[in-house]
């Protein structure tokens, strides 16, 4: 048996989810014509209170298509120097927009409103424009941390001051809503454009959705075909995405649950330096120097456990449905054999 913690992305759809799938209505998606996809567009922005929804591939794709949507190019898009949108889309602010990129030093990847009003550029004709705010919740490389919605609040009345758009990076949005006891209107409220993954958390194959206005959106999908996102008949996978709405939201808790169980017997060790705070289902480490996380990763595939080193001291395990309590029990049991 593996037990892998390598990413929430590796699960394997659920018995209920493959049901869903051969069973559903599917149409051609660039004419607008998959029943499946429209039907997973509605629900998701009927969800967070905003008109209109797009399925995409990847999250990837859904992160750019809103950044190209809000910029132009020799804008500038204000982030987290740890934000996904910057560490691991491939350069593609740069490459698919033609923006310039202004990183904050947040807190576990959460940056604050005095943090963004510092670095808005002011109307030089030698400085790119502040054009967009990009927020990540939760952070992937901040432990998979949760920011404080009364922050997010004050961020999106700097923005409309500032006339600035607010995007949400919101890969992980099921699991701050779960751990925070948020809901999905809330967001609506707050932010310009929202990415939520279907991949990850909720455990489908493939798909995210860009949220945003009716002619946001209108926008967005002339770009996803720009980028080659157009699909066929994937209602097959609209379909995982709505078996996941309705059935794989609110199990998130036991996930973060397995996650602090870990976290607890991984702290202790000597050859552990610090455990970020664990708010959801990430649990990143940093080692002592008498010990590289490669070298980590290496002792726990012998034990049939697969974990990620993100840097050279620093490793992640990630929970996700497809860990069960047994999984948890040999894990920690692992750890302490190390």
């Amino acid at each position: 048996m593996i037990i892998d913690y390598r990413s929430d992305t590796v699960t394997k759809p659920s018995p209920g989810m493959l049901e869903a799938m051969m069973k559903a209505r599917v149409g051609d998606d660039v004419f607008s014509e998959d029943p499946s996809i429209n039907e997973l567009e509605q629900m998701t922005a009927t969800m967070f209170g905003m008109e209109a929804a797009l399925f995409c591939p990847s999250g990837t794709m859904t992160n750019q298509i809103a950044i190209k949507c809000h910029t132009q190019p020799g804008d500038e898009v204000v982030c987290d120097e740890s934000s996904h949108v910057y560490q691991y889309e491939g350069g593609g602010i740069a490459f698919n927009s033609g923006a310039s990129v202004k990183l904050l030093y947040g807190n576990f990847g959460r940056v604050t409103a005095e943090q963004i009003k510092a670095a808005i550029q002011p109307d030089d004709v030698h400085r790119a424009q502040s054009r967009l705010v990009a927020l990540e919740n939760t952070s992937n490389r901040g432990g998979g941390s949760c920011y404080d919605f009364e922050e997010i609040k004050k961020i999106q009345a700097l923005c409309k001051e500032k006339k600035l758009a607010l995007h949400l990076d919101g890969a992980r949005l099921w699991n701050a809503l779960i751990a925070k006891k948020e809901t999905p209107k809330q967001y609506g409220e707050a932010f310009d454009s929202i990415s939520v993954c279907l991949s990850k958390s909720l455990g489908c194959p493939v798909g995210s959705l860009l949220l945003g206005k009716n002619e946001f959106i209108k926008k967005a999908r002339r770009i996803r075909k720009v980028f080659g996102g157009g699909m066929r008949q994937a209602g097959f996978m609209a379909a995982a995405g709505i078996y996941a709405l309705q059935n794989n939201i609110d199990r998130l808790e036991e996930d973060h649950s397995h996650a602090r169980q870990i976290a607890e017997s991984i702290a202790v060790k000597k050859f552990v330096k610090l455990v970020l705070p664990v708010e959801t289902n990430i649990i990143i480490f940093e080692l002592q120097d008498t010990l590289t996380a490669p070298a980590l990763v290496a002792s726990l595939k012998e034990h049939n456990i697969l974990g990620y080193a993100i840097s050279p001291n620093r490793v992640r395990l990630v929970l996700h449905l497809d860990i069960n309590k047994e999984m948890v029990r040999k894990t920690i049991e692992a750890f302490n054999q190390l």
